[in-house]
């Protein structure tokens, strides 16, 4: 019988290696241990089940006892401060790095009354120079814990942004702080009040040394169609046939560049833009004269989705504390399967030629 071997000096491939170990692993199955023993060290790794003699004795228990000294840290491995040799990918330049959703107990000044802890959600980043193979991410955290303690406000942010933009070693960075803010409103007519609670979201940018200070606002409201109105009208009238218009759920998302040299823009004055704009806000705590009230607060201002941004768009251009701005709006319709929506925006902060495919569903709230 003639085997026919593979030619030594040609270099194995993936497939070769793969059926090498599939035969070592058949054979140590019926091989002895003496065997065994004499395979090289290291083909007797491949081996399952087998420990080389050479293999060192591991602990199995945490030592709750060590401690770490300066030496011991300064021999510890840090990859992501690696040379630029350890770039995976295209040397190039990254916008922003950093973390997302971390989370902390952070005091907010109101406008009246005493200061509220609330949770809050942090995203930091900074920008990465295209020979730095990465940063590290607990800096960012270490840098914003140094200042949580303190009475929040965009100068904290500043504070915590200079810490991390020094730590780091980057030219560019952003914070944003996202919570829910607690406002108590007042019924329409029963005297009733609760907690509105709104999705504000505060933004320190520096881009090229220049800073911005964003502030966001999810603002919902009820939008009755005014073509609606006018059907059921007319069905009403012209025979007699009951008919109500429809109305739904709506939001509104207002981004504004805050006016440094102006005075505080608090989060209830942008609150109270918005009402001015769009009156038909939804409600929090109601009665039955509380509804009624609400039927005729939207019979009274009927609105398209492109009357809702021109609106908002108004009031932020009277406004003195507001720069650029950007006024998204979607209508989450009753009547059809899909929602209307709208994009405004004021100056070139906002301006974009794309969208977030994902943008419009980030708008949706729900009780």
């Amino acid at each position: 019988m003639n085997f026919h071997t593979r030619d030594l000096n040609e270099t194995p491939d993936r497939e070769d290696a793969a059926a090498a170990l599939d035969v070592l692993r058949a054979w140590a199955k019926t091989a002895s241990e003496a065997e065994i023993s004499q395979l090289d060290p290291s083909v007797a790794r491949l081996v399952p089940g087998l420990v080389p003699e050479d293999y060192p004795t591991l602990s199995r228990e945490y030592p709750a006892d060590f401690t770490v000294d300066a030496d011991y840290k300064a021999a510890l491995p840090d990859l992501q401060n690696g040379p630029s040799s350890l770039i995976r990918g295209a040397k190039q330049q990254i916008q922003h790095v950093g973390i997302s959703n971390f989370r902390l107990p952070i005091r907010f000044h109101r406008k009246e009354g005493e200061d509220l802890t609330l949770e809050t959600s942090v995203t930091g980043t900074v920008s990465l120079e295209a020979e730095k193979k990465g940063i590290n991410m607990s800096r960012i955290m270490r840098s914003f814990y140094k200042h949580a303690e303190r009475t929040f406000s965009f100068e904290v942010i500043e504070a915590a942004l200079d810490d991390y933009k020094s730590d780091l070693e980057s030219f560019d960075a952003r914070i944003q702080m996202r919570f829910s803010y607690p406002v108590k409103v007042e019924s329409l007519r029963s005297g009733l009040s609760g907690y509105q609670y709104y999705d504000i979201a505060l933004e320190l940018v520096e881009q090229n040394g220049v800073r911005q200070k964003i502030m966001h606002l999810d603002y919902v409201y009820s939008s009755t169609c005014p073509c609606s109105l006018e059907l059921s009208e007319h069905a009403r009238m012209s025979r007699g046939q009951l008919a109500t218009p429809h109305s739904q759920r709506s939001v509104a998302r207002v981004s504004v560049v805050v006016d440094c040299d102006a005075d505080c823009l608090w989060f209830e004055d942008l609150i109270a833009l918005c009402r001015r704009a769009v009156p038909t806000e939804t409600q929090v705590m109601v009665k039955r004269e509380d509804e009624q009230a609400f039927a005729e607060l939207n019979a009274a201002n009927p609105i398209f989705v492109e009357d809702a941004a021109r609106s908002f768009c108004a009031e932020l251009l009277a406004d003195h504390h507001v720069g650029d701005f950007r006024i998204i709006a979607s209508h989450q319709e009753s009547l059809h399967s899909h929602d209307a929506v709208s994009v405004l925006t004021e100056g070139p902060t906002f301006a974009a030629d794309s969208l977030d495919p994902k943008l419009f569903n980030t708008l949706f709230h729900v009780g």
